[in-house]
C-alpha cells in the first residue's frame, strides 16, 4: 500500500442537493450545473495522472466518473458498495421535513450517533465498511497508485473517518465536500494521511521537514 494515493471525489450538483433533499440510494442525475462542475474538475484531476477510477453505481456518480474517464482513457468500474448511505424513511425528504417528522432521531444522527439513518436505513459504520472494503480491494497488492473514487458526500466522510482511524463519534470534525470537490489521502508505511480536503486543485508539495511536515 505504500505510496498509494486515493482521491475521494464527490459527484456534481443535483437538483436534490440544491434543496437539501436526502438522496441516499435514490438515483438522481446531475443537473446542468453539476455537469459543468465535473467537466472542470475532471480537467484538473486528469493532470494528477490517475491510474484507476472506480465509482458508485448510482447515475450521478457514474456521470462524474465518466467525465474523467473520457479525458484519461482509463475507463472505470462501478460498485454498489460505493453508494451513498441508505436514508431509510428520511430518503426523498428535505432536512426541514426530517427535523419536523423525526426530530430526536434525526438530530442524534446528525450529531454522529451510529444509528440507522431513517430507522430502516444504514449505519455510518456499515457504509464505511462496504466502501473502504471496495477501495482497499482496488489497491490490493499495488503501490504508487492514484485511485480516483467517484462517490457521495456522506460516503466520503465515512471513508475518510475510517481510513484516518478517527473515532466514529469524531467523523463530523471533517467538513463536508462541495459538489465535484475531492479529498486526497496518501499512504506512508504507518498510516493514511489527509493531504488535501474539499479541494479543487492539484495538491502542492509540502515543504518544511524540520517542522514535522514530512513523514518517514
Amino acid at each position: 500500500m505504500v505510496g498509494n494515493r486515493i482521491v475521494i471525489w464527490r459527484h456534481g450538483q443535483t437538483d436534490w442537493n440544491k434543496i437539501n433533499r436526502f438522496q441516499g440510494h435514490s438515483d438522481i442525475p446531475l443537473n446542468e450545473v453539476g455537469k459543468v462542475q465535473v467537466t472542470r474538475a475532471a480537467q484538473v484531476l486528469a493532470g494528477m495522472n490517475p491510474t484507476q477510477i472506480i465509482s458508485s453505481d448510482l447515475g450521478r456518480a457514474k456521470e462524474t466518473a465518466q467525465a474523467l474517464a473520457d479525458l484519461t482513457g482509463l475507463g472505470f468500474s462501478s460498485h454498489e458498495s460505493l453508494r451513498e448511505t441508505n436514508g431509510g424513511l428520511w430518503e426523498g425528504k428535505t432536512g426541514s421535513q426530517n427535523r419536523a417528522e423525526d426530530f430526536h432521531n434525526f438530530i442524534r444522527w446528525i450529531d454522529g450517533d451510529d444509528s440507522p439513518a431513517g430507522t430502516t436505513g444504514e449505519r455510518r459504520s456499515e457504509v464505511a465498511s462496504r466502501a473502504v472494503g471496495e477501495i482497499l480491494k482496488a489497491l490490493e497488492g499495488k503501490t504508487e497508485q492514484l485511485l480516483v473514487v467517484a462517490t457521495h458526500g456522506g460516503t466520503a466522510r465515512c471513508v475518510l473517518g475510517e481510513l484516518l482511524q478517527l473515532p466514529l463519534s469524531h467523523w463530523g470534525v471533517l467538513g463536508g465536500l462541495s459538489n465535484a470537490s475531492w479529498s486526497v489521502l496518501q499512504r506512508n508505511p504507518r498510516q493514511w494521511n489527509l493531504v488535501e480536503h474539499n479541494a479543487g486543485s492539484i495538491p502542492e508539495p509540502v515543504y518544511g521537514e524540520e517542522s514535522g511536515a514530512t513523514f518517514v
